[in-house]
């Protein structure tokens, strides 16, 4: 991702709002098909677990399961976020984001 970005800024600089609204376009074009092969690859490597653990697997939503990646992505989104009533509220969410960019960072 850091070759393709860098490829992106060397050969089309950032020069006005458009070429933002392009960068931003662009990067959707090529992460939201990356999230949607590996939603599957998931659902794959569940089938899988399940065939050698002789059991059947996600099969409920939609035909032989293939909509359960997508109910898997809407649980994620749509779970309810519990933050306890003593906690402070910005350090809570905070350390959540910390984490992941640390994380991402290494």
């Amino acid at each position: 991702m850091l070759v393709y970005l860098s490829f992106y800024i060397i050969f089309f600089p950032i020069d006005n709002y458009y070429s933002y609204l392009d960068f931003v376009i662009h990067t959707l074009i090529t992460l939201v098909p990356l999230l949607i092969v590996v939603a599957f690859f998931t659902l794959a490597e569940r089938k899988a677990m399940a065939s050698i653990q002789r059991r059947r697997g996600p099969n409920v939503v939609g035909f032989w399961g293939f909509l359960q990646p997508f109910a898997d992505g809407l649980k994620l989104v749509v779970k309810e976020i519990i933050i306890p009533n003593k906690a402070n509220k910005f350090l809570f969410i905070f350390g959540s984001f910390l984490t992941l960019f640390l994380s991402f960072s290494a």
